[in-house]
């Protein structure tokens, strides 16, 4: 089993939008949670793709990755991801292209399968366009071509993007991009802060069938990690009922904007419902700083990661950051940089 201080440690951000609050300070906050995760020493900050969810605010990816791009100075930052069925790959390997030349060795692309959203939007964002089973490994595939050096006689060529080589990484809940991002020999990230049930099954799938490639020579896994971090157990059971209430809405179809957080609410849900939301974290790390660090090992020694990438939707921004500080301490990550 690796130490933890062996596991890098990430973040992806929704960009929640706040009860109360605007879009405007929504990406103020990304902005100041990405350069504080930065001087922890966070190894990349990725952004989420969703679209018509009204406490979302990262439905414009590419541009938001640029943006905290331009606000840091050397943690990677990328898409966690950007959903490959709302998108030709072209604009996609021209926007990250364009972002590889502004930031140089920072820029991660990774793709999901989904399309974030639901049917209208998806139509919406891609017309009349159908999807098959097929779409999304010809659409990886397609990617690769478009980042790589451009080939004598090659007559598509993204400019920005031939020859920039950004990273691509897969994303999925399920087994399905397991198995394509061990058969293409690229680093995988499940997706187990939203649906962990098949995360060690995937983990296996992808480790067990990986190919060798020009970009990966070993299996690298992430894995997501809801983190609500405070003092005390009892303060981070009272700030995680803010996410409990954002994922019982995203079950019940009810989203809104990041609430507040409201005393004792997970003990308030009827059965049924607390038992949906505690399967829809079953990864989470809620607690103080002890339960955190032991909530760490215990996943390090089950999934044997190479990283986590942790999302923290406390409702106050500052405490967020404080939650950052308490995982950080807990993954025993090297002394903050200057």
């Amino acid at each position: 089993m690796k130490a933890l201080s062996d596991i890098a440690l990430s973040m992806l951000d929704l960009v929640a939008v706040r009860e109360g609050g605007t879009v405007r300070e929504a990406l103020d906050i990304a902005v100041r949670t990405a350069q504080h995760a930065e001087r922890l020493g966070f190894t990349r900050y990725w952004l989420a793709e969703h679209h018509n969810m009204v406490g979302i605010a990262s439905s414009a990816t590419a541009v938001l990755v640029g943006h905290i791009a331009a606000a840091t100075s050397h943690m990677r930052v990328g898409s966690g991801g950007v959903m490959l069925p709302n998108h030709a790959p072209l604009v996609v390997a021209e926007a990250f292209g364009t972002l590889a030349e502004l930031y140089p060795g920072r820029i991660d692309l990774g793709l999901g399968r989904a399309p974030g959203t639901d049917g209208p939007t998806m139509r919406a964002l891609r017309r009349e366009r159908v999807e098959s089973e097929d779409d999304f490994p010809r659409d990886v595939a397609e990617l690769q071509r478009l980042l790589a050096p451009a080939q004598p006689g090659q007559r598509l060529v993204a400019m920005p993007g031939a020859g920039t080589n950004v990273p691509i990484w897969l994303l999925g809940s399920s087994l399905f991009s397991a198995r394509l991002a061990a058969e293409r020999g690229l680093p995988y990230a499940f997706a187990s802060h939203f649906a962990p049930r098949l995360l060690l099954q995937a983990l296996d799938v992808y480790r067990s069938h990986f190919q060798p490639s020009a970009t990966l020579q070993q299996p690298y896994a992430v894995v997501g990690v809801p983190v609500i971090a405070a003092p005390t157990d009892e303060e981070a059971e009272f700030l995680a009922s803010s996410t409990y209430q954002r994922v019982l809405g995203i079950l019940t179809g009810d989203r809104q904007r990041l609430q507040p957080p409201v005393p004792h609410f997970r003990a308030s849900l009827h059965a049924q419902a607390r038992a949906a939301v505690d399967d829809f974290l079953a990864v989470a790390a809620i607690g103080g700083p002890a339960a955190v660090a032991a909530h760490f090992e215990e996943l390090a020694r089950v999934t044997e990661a190479d990283e986590f990438m942790i999302v923290s939707d406390v409702f106050d921004p500052a405490l967020r950051l404080r939650s950052l500080d308490i995982a950080a301490q807990a993954m025993r990550v090297p002394s903050p940089v200057a």
